[in-house]
């Protein structure tokens, strides 16, 4: 399950990486390198705008829950920790 978790940890990671390189900042961006101005076309500027900024806020709230998750299941190891240094 450990496992499962970290590959979706990495697979958000990626696509939130996408999603941040995709947007079009006021000084521009990768927007136009990867068909920005065909997807403009398609949906519309403020459509397909709305459209990346919202996954990406919903791709970095998906990233922090499985990461608080995650580091659940791992386990915080205070315990483990006490014990070591007491022996």
């Amino acid at each position: 399950m450990l496992t499962a978790m970290t590959v979706f940890i990495a697979l958000i990671c990626v696509l939130l990486m996408a999603a941040v390189l995709i947007q079009n900042p006021k000084g521009g961006g990768v927007d136009s390198t990867f068909g920005g101005a065909q997807a403009n076309q398609m949906f519309g500027a403020a459509k397909s705008a709305d459209f990346i900024e919202k996954a990406t806020w919903y791709l970095a709230a998906a990233l922090f829950l499985l990461c608080i998750i995650t580091s659940m299941m791992v386990g915080g190891g205070g315990e483990g920790a006490e014990q070591l240094l007491s022996q």
